[in-house]
């Protein structure tokens, strides 16, 4: 066999026990030196420069966890959130490139956990909460009172977009109520009359929000919201295309709404679709709109409603790594925060004034 034809010798990591033994000193000087502990003063700069050189031979690496264990601090915070179905999750990835770029400037490293569901949450967060992050963001947690007392206490929790208050956890939400207030209060200053809205889940009190504030600019313009109006999806594309496809099959030769508000910018792109297989144009014959401003929503234009997505993930860190700090601290923890960050409304290619002549559903 050829030398280059030779497997390469397994080389094992250099220890502190290496480098003691090639400076002629124990593993404990070694490691206060190399660890910057208090009691390097004692010793001799002819001794620690040794030490370094040794290290710096041997290709020494401190061993990141084994640090954080004897600091009770590994600097890794953790986002919790559920990911499923096929869908690219726009609003997940807004959200964590703020908390990314936030944990990045503190010197901190970001562990995502992606779980199926918020059920079991007793035993599921218990799990992650096992030593090997600092403290956790809930993402959208669909954690109820009763589950919530379950958390454990050894771990600092901040959530975004909570679905229920949650003892001693921090939240960041943005004003989703005022949001769909605000968009719906235009889509019928430019004359709509007939709007649908494709809301999010009935179990989420965030897309009861923003049922209100539709509710309230129609009865701010004297106008009255009937059961029909309202309709319920999941937050994804392919539920806006389900809901609407069925909703249109119900009425089908009777007028078309003048104008979609849906519960996301991902269903909001569901109806587009369904409505162009359908032959009908956005917004010359119907109006559509979102709710988040993703960077879907900002390459194909869309209005919406834009959620301050990655500050609210700078502004969950923040509250997060204050958290941690008191209890690696000692101190008694804060009373929990609540952020309320505004939206704002972003125009887009997709709201116009509704057709002049009444348009029918195929």
């Amino acid at each position: 066999m050829s030398d280059q034809a030779k497997p390469r010798k397994a080389r094992h990591a250099a220890t502190l026990a290496d480098v003691g033994r090639e400076a002629g000193v124990s593993a404990m000087a070694a490691s206060t030196v190399l660890n910057g502990a208090r009691t390097s003063t004692r010793i001799s700069d002819e001794t620690r420069q040794r030490i370094l050189a040794a290290a710096d031979k041997l290709q020494y690496r401190p061993n990141a966890t084994a640090r954080g264990l004897a600091e009770r601090r590994l600097n890794t915070i953790g986002l919790a959130t559920t990911l499923s179905g096929n869908e690219l999750n726009q609003y997940f990835l807004e959200v964590f490139n703020g908390v990314i770029e936030a944990a990045a400037a503190a010197g901190q490293n970001t562990t995502v956990f992606a779980m199926p569901d918020w059920q079991q949450v007793g035993s599921r967060l218990p799990a992650i909460c096992d030593g090997r992050i600092d403290g956790l963001i809930l993402l959208a947690p669909l954690i109820n009172p009763d589950d919530a007392a379950q958390l454990p206490d050894h771990t600092p929790f901040v959530a975004i977009h909570a679905n229920h208050a949650m003892p001693g956890v921090g939240n960041v939400a943005s004003d989703e109520e005022a949001g769909a207030h605000a968009m719906v209060a235009h889509m019928l200053s430019l004359g709509h009359r007939r709007v649908l809205h494709l809301a999010g889940p009935n179990t989420s009190s965030g897309a009861q929000r923003r049922i209100d504030g539709f509710r309230r600019a129609h009865a701010e313009a004297g106008l009255t919201v009937n059961p029909g109006q309202i309709l319920h999806s999941d937050y994804s594309a392919s539920s806006g295309r389900r809901v609407l496809t069925e909703w249109l099959e119900r009425h089908r030769g009777q007028p078309m709404p003048e104008a979609i508000f849906a519960a996301n910018d991902a269903v909001a792109l569901g109806c587009i679709d369904i409505l162009a297989g359908l032959g009908l144009r956005v917004p010359q014959d119907v109006s559509v709109v979102g709710f988040d401003d993703t960077l879907l929503a900002r390459t194909t234009r869309l209005a919406t409603v834009r959620q301050p997505l990655r500050d609210m993930g700078h502004q969950a860190v923040s509250l997060l790594m204050q958290a941690i700090e008191a209890k690696h601290r000692g101190q008694p923890a804060r009373q929990a925060t609540e952020v309320l960050l505004p939206t704002e409304l972003v125009p887009g290619q997709t709201l116009s004034a509704p057709p002049a002549d009444t348009v029918l559903i195929p």
